[in-house]
């Protein structure tokens, strides 16, 4: 009787926009990426365009997509994992940047660990990580929210919150929006926040457009407002603390 040895789950980073892989990847995450064959992606058309620009091995039309998404159903994802149980390595893209980070992989990853599936995380550019590091805000203790809610009233009282609670544990508070709503979400900041609360946008990480800039609610108050529409953003803040450490 013979025995197959699984394959192995790849987490493999891609570019947060139009950077050419080679500026944001290692070359072994590149050579790892360019020979599997078989990937589960948050969308086919864009896993199958960063895909292109890394010259893979084999056909892009000859390689196994499978779109795992927030509509996937829990029961769609044990069939995901046939091949690494039939002992082929796969690949997990994530829309941008690192899969499992505020991305459905993380529930395929999850199975994986139950089903004995080794997991390997690939270096690559994450916008959470990065916009943390550039922003000069608590890198010590932070929390990344996802969206917040789209009502007015509900965001403010959600934002007064998150600010109460940044003050409490001298936490770096992270969160996005669609890019369409950029300038509501930064405009509703300047109007709910304390003036003292530090507030960082950074827009197009790893972009040759990026921006990332951190002032004090009261000094973006007296700046001209960033460009901000349709354009990736993370907002980050950390509100004075009221534990006596600075």
């Amino acid at each position: 009787m013979t025995t197959t040895t699984t394959g192995t789950l790849y987490l493999i980073p891609c570019t947060l926009g139009d950077t050419p892989a080679t500026q944001v990847l290692p070359q072994h995450v590149i050579a790892i990426a360019r020979r599997l064959e078989y990937f589960v992606v948050e969308q086919t058309k864009t896993a199958r365009q960063f895909l292109a620009t890394l010259e893979p091995e084999h056909a892009i039309q000859s390689m196994n997509f499978t779109t795992l998404n927030q509509h996937t159903l829990p029961q769609e994802r044990e069939s995901m994992l046939a091949p690494l149980l039939a002992g082929h390595d796969m690949g997990v893209i994530s829309e941008a940047g690192c899969p499992g980070i505020a991305d459905p992989g993380a529930d395929l990853v999850e199975l994986a660990h139950r089903k004995g599936i080794k997991v390997v995380p690939l270096v690559g550019p994450s916008s959470i990580l990065l916009a943390l590091m550039a922003s000069g805000l608590n890198g010590q203790c932070f929390a990344f929210q996802g969206y917040l809610p789209i009502d007015e009233a509900e965001r403010k009282k959600s934002i007064v919150a998150l600010e109460a609670e940044s003050a409490k544990r001298n936490q770096t508070q992270l969160f996005i929006e669609t890019p369409y709503r950029n300038e509501r979400m930064f405009n509703a900041l300047l109007a709910t926040c304390r003036p003292n609360t530090q507030l960082c946008v950074a827009t197009d990480i790893t972009c040759a457009t990026e921006q990332i800039a951190t002032f004090s609610i009261a000094l973006w108050k007296k700046r001209p407002a960033p460009a901000l529409n349709k354009r990736p953003s993370l907002f980050l803040f950390l509100a004075p603390s009221t534990t006596g450490r600075s």
